[in-house]
């Protein structure tokens, strides 16, 4: 309930102030009457003397509205509840955080990343290669992902310098994550000759991915896997290990001979069908993970913020109640983002799998189970 209720604080104190007044049209003048000065006139006129243009619009702007901008103001957007929810969803420049700012503690203390990259590099992270330019600025998911894997090595470093013969406590909690990988994963879905080789891919995935989908639930922080570039990142990993395992195992040829979909030469007039179809296939597999994993944490964000919405859409007498909603769906999150790990990494793995022609290891697995029960028969 406490973490329900920061959140719809933060929520809350995320909108901005009742604006100012609404400028009322000016009647047009009457004829024979002296033409009246427009708002935009007068305003400009107390501009020029030092004056405060009071109900003046912005440039552009009708008469008679008042734009309300996001945080910090001047954007031009009027705030809506769903401009608030893809405000904290939504990647960009501002890190939010809560601290020591203005000369004052506040809650809503605000980076410019930009602005600070500038200052510590001394200059923009832009850059032109073959004519193309770079931007370089992190952005709020990239500094997520930065903390995230951050938190990541300091924890399994810490938990693996002590190590013992009976793991406890937060070693053995990271040592059943890491076998749950290696044989529910890794050694079923590719196979025992060769899974244990494509565990520390599946490990870090599995990691890096439950880190970022946590943090995304920390209050002002960001989810990095609600970015779409995020997961085409993180899914390419897996195109790029599932393509080069295909390769090493089939080799060159076995690999081109697999693009034609099993066809015998002697219907090579089926190719130009499979061909576009099993290399449309090959994508079909990454685009899957990547989309998945992202509507999914997207998904349960904009259900917690627009429970905690309908407080200051409906009336403040809904708080309780959405409150406590809020907090179950949260609640729920924290499983999502572990259920969301597992897919990834399970999918990851199975994919992986698709490249590996294991004749030879189920042929001896077969003639040691055949040895096992003649054995067994001539014991008998």
């Amino acid at each position: 309930m406490i973490l329900g209720a920061a959140l719809a604080l933060g929520l809350a104190l995320g909108q901005h102030p009742a604006p100012a007044p609404e400028a009322r049209p000016v009647p047009p003048p009457e004829q024979g009457a002296a033409p009246v000065e427009s708002a935009a006139s007068h305003g400009a006129a107390a501009a020029e003397h030092g004056g405060p243009a009071q109900g003046a619009p912005a440039h552009g702007e009708p008469a008679g509205e008042v734009a309300e901008g996001g945080h910090g103001g001047g954007h031009g957007e009027k705030l809506t509840l769903p401009v608030a929810i893809m405000h904290h969803v939504a990647n960009g420049e501002l890190l939010e955080f809560p601290g020591y700012c203005h000369g004052s503690l506040r809650w809503n203390c605000e980076l410019d990343l930009r602005q600070a990259t500038k200052e510590l590099l001394g200059r923009e992270p832009i850059f032109t290669i073959a004519g193309i330019t770079f931007d370089m600025t992190p952005s709020k998911h990239v500094v997520m992902m930065w903390i995230a894997a951050f938190l990541l090595v300091v924890l399994l470093v810490g938990v693996t310098r002590r190590r013992s013969l009976v793991p406890r406590g937060l070693y053995n909690f990271f040592e059943l994550l890491v076998q749950f990988v290696r044989d529910e994963l890794a050694v079923k879905n590719i196979g025992k000759r060769d899974g244990e080789r494509f565990v520390p891919y599946l490990a870090a995935a599995f990691f890096f991915i439950l880190f970022m989908n946590l943090l995304g639930l920390v209050p002002w922080a960001g989810t990095a896997t609600a970015n779409l570039s995020v997961t085409v990142g993180l899914a390419l990993f897996t195109f790029v290990v599932t393509q080069y395992a295909a390769i090493r195992e089939q080799g060159v040829g076995g690999f081109l001979k697999h693009l034609t979909g099993g066809v015998p030469p002697s219907l090579a007039w089926l190719w130009p069908i499979m061909i576009p179809v099993e290399i449309l296939g090959l994508f079909t597999k990454p685009f899957a993970l990547t989309v998945r994993l992202f509507a999914n944490m997207v998904a349960g964000h904009f259900v917690i913020l627009g429970l905690l919405g309908l407080i200051f859409t409906i009336s403040a007498a809904v708080a309780p109640l959405s409150i406590l909603m809020a907090v179950g769906i949260f609640l729920l999150e924290i499983f999502v983002a572990f259920v969301q790990a597992y897919i990834f990494t399970m999918l990851s793995a199975l994919f992986i799998g698709m490249g590996f022609v294991h004749h030879g290891e189920h042929g001896d697995d077969h003639a040691a189970d055949e040895g096992s029960a003649a054995n067994q028969h001539g014991a008998n």
